[in-house]
Formats: C-alpha cells, sequence, structure tokens
C-alpha cells in the first residue's frame, strides 16, 4: 500500500525483510538491537502461506503479498541477485526506504534500471549492504588514510579467497549464471573491489585473467586483476574460491608507511584474526624491518553499525554518504570491468 512520505525523525520505523534465510534472519537479530526500528513482516518462499511469527510479526511467501497488505516504513531486500532490483523497486515505487543486500544485482544493467526508479522518488533512502566498510578495522584504516599522516595512497594489494566456490551444494543458486550473475568475484570478491574503491578511487585501466577451470561450473572460481586509478594508483586484486585456507588481506601502501588489513570477522569465524597492522617507513635503514603496531579486533559491530546508519539517515532525512547506489553502480562497474578486461572470458560469455 502506497504511503504518503512523512517526517521519520520521531517515529518507530516499521520494517519488512525480504527473503528470511541465513542473512534475512541475521538481519533482523540486529534491527532488533536498534531501539528506532521494529520487524513487523517477513516473507520467504519456504513459507506455505501468510500467517504469524509470533503476536508482532506476520510472514508471507512471495514479496508482493507482504508489500500489499503491509505497512512498512522500509524493508532489508535478501534475496537472490536476479530478484534483488526486482524486489528494490517495488519498494521504491511504493515510497518505501530500502536496504539491499550486495551486490544490486547481476550485472551493470541492474542497478542502472533501479537508479532510474531511485531518480522518481526523492527522499527515499536506498542503501546497499557493503558491510565491511563498518568493520573496525577498515573504518581505523580509513581514517588513518584520509588524515595524510602518511602521505598519499602509493599502491594496494588484496585477497580475499575462501575453499570451495559455494557452501551448499551444487544446486545452489551461486554457481547458476542466469540467477548469480557470476561467481566467487561478484559474490565474494567484490566487497574487497568495493573497498580499493573506498581507499583509492575509481579505476580507469584494468587488466585481468578470469577462470573457471577448478570448480568447472558456469560462474569464475578465480579472478585476478591488476589495475591503475588517473593519479598512478595501482591495486592488485585475487578473488578466489581455491583459496584452501580462508584468508582476507588487503595491504594499503602510502608514502610514508603502510596500512596491513588481515583477517575478517565472521559468522563462521573462519577468517583468522581480524588485525590492523601500521607500518612507520623506514628508508634510511638498510634492513626492511620497519616498526610496526597491530590490534586485533574480538567484536564485530559492522551489522550494528549499518543498520543504525540506515536508520539514522531515514530519521534525520538525510542523504546517503556511504553504500548508496551510486557506489554501487561504480562497484559493479569495476566487477564488470574486471570481467571484460579477459578477451577470453569476455568472448565465452558475451559480456559487454
Amino acid at each position: 500500500m502506497k504511503k504518503n512520505k512523512k517526517n521519520m525523525s520521531n517515529s518507530l520505523l516499521r520494517v519488512g525483510i525480504a527473503g528470511y534465510g541465513v542473512v534475512g534472519q541475521r538481519r533482523k537479530l540486529y534491527i532488533g538491537k536498534c531501539s528506532n526500528m521494529k520487524v513487523v513482516s517477513v516473507c520467504d518462499q519456504t513459507f506455505s502461506n501468510t500467517g504469524k511469527l509470533d503476536s508482532e510479526i506476520s510472514y508471507h511467501n512471495n514479496y508482493l503479498s507482504m508489500l500489499n497488505s503491509e505497512e512498512l516504513d522500509a524493508v532489508f531486500v535478501c534475496m537472490t541477485n536476479d530478484i534483488n532490483p526486482t524486489v528494490t523497486i517495488a519498494c521504491l515505487e511504493k515510497d518505501i526506504h530500502v536496504f539491499c543486500e550486495k551486490p544490486p544485482g547481476r550485472d551493470v544493467g541492474d542497478i542502472k534500471d533501479v537508479m532510474s526508479i531511485e531518480a522518481q522518488h526523492p527522499g527515499i533512502v536506498l542503501m546497499y549492504g557493503f558491510n565491511h566498510r563498518y568493520h573496525e578495522s577498515v573504518k581505523r584504516a580509513l581514517d588513518i588514510v584520509r588524515s595524510g599522516q602518511f602521505g598519499k595512497v602509493v599502491n594496494l594489494r588484496g585477497i580475499y579467497g575462501k575453499a570451495k566456490l559455494v557452501t551448499f551444494n551444487q544446486d545452489d543458486w551461486r554457481t547458476k549464471r542466469e540467477v548469480s550473475g557470476g561467481g566467487v568475484l561478484l559474490d565474494q570478491g567484490i566487497h574487497l573491489v568495493d573497498l580499493m574503491r573506498l581507499f583509492a578511487g575509481d579505476f580507469v585501466e584494468v587488466s585481468s585473467y578470469i577462470s573457471n577451470s577448478f570448480w568447472g561450473f558456469d560462474v569464475e572460481d578465480n579472478a585476478y586483476a591488476i589495475m591503475r586509478n588517473s593519479s598512478g594508483v595501482v591495486g592488485m586484486l585475487h578473488s578466489s574460491a581455491t583459496q584452501w585456507r580462508h584468508r582476507f588481506l588487503l595491504e594499503i601502501n602510502l608514502e610514508k608507511g603502510s596500512v596491513n588489513l588481515s583477517g575478517i570477522l565472521s559468522g563462521s569465524k573462519s577468517y583468522g584474526a581480524e588485525t590492523i597492522t601500521i607500518v612507520w617507513a623506514n628508508p634510511d635503514s638498510d634492513n626492511g624491518d620497519p616498526r610496526e603496531q597491530t590490534t586485533r579486533y574480538i567484536d564485530d559491530p559492522s551489522w550494528l553499525y549499518e543498520i543504525t546508519k540506515f536508520e539514522e539517515t531515514i530519521r534525520l532525512q538525510k542523504p546517503v554518504t556511504s553504500g548508496g547506489s551510486l557506489d554501487a553502480l561504480r562497484t559493479m562497474q569495476l566487477v564488470y570491468d574486471i570481467y571484460k578486461a579477459d578477451p577470453l572470458w569476455r568472448s565465452k560469455y558475451n559480456i559487454t
């Protein structure tokens, strides 16, 4: 049901969750920790029809039923890549604020379609779930880089990998190109692509090698890229589904030192300790062993930080400053620039 826009500064936001699987249920957990938001409805195809989870939360077996029968201020879209943009557009057209998980769709065209509808609904907030931006290590690294205390960024090197292309089985939707749009680069590596953009800006030159030779699915299991921005900053990236020990690494080298991120706290706890190591350059030393300081993080407040930012943006009627549709578009464009830069991969899958 379509609502008139209203001042939400003193209102409790009524929230729906579209897609109530692992991610949707985790979103519900953290929405419950935000005092200005309340989940009132969820939908998922696994529900048989319509009913009540409890006295306060209804459930539906499709998103249209939820949108057409519930009074919602915001919806968290936690569905597959092929349907995410469709549900996002449906919410925007009803003047409902949207938080959509990454990636925003299967390809660049999907996010452009969403943005064309977003432009018709000014004042409605649209944010995307680039959750790694809200990790403590990443936030501190960004503060250090932006302070200028170590000078300008010279280069970046990143690795993000896991032991399998999918966690579940061969029938998982992530292995089906028509549903997912891509493999490990689009599903997981997009976080690393987004962070490289965050620290270095947009890259204008890209070379790459893309492969699906190990797992044999119709989507990539490894992506290797080297990129350069207009200022000459070079980024090297490896997104892998043959990294037998799960790994996250982002090294940011600057004129007077380095900021190195290793490990990332996650639900699986499989990427090791989340740390930040600050390195002070000592070019006068011959031993290449500069002073370092490492901090280890033991808690992951990123999901709550992210949801709180979404809620504050709605309540205070502020523009989205991080993780908005323009960030999503540019990150998706870079992912597809990496795909297209490998001529064999581009030809094989007719990527334009």
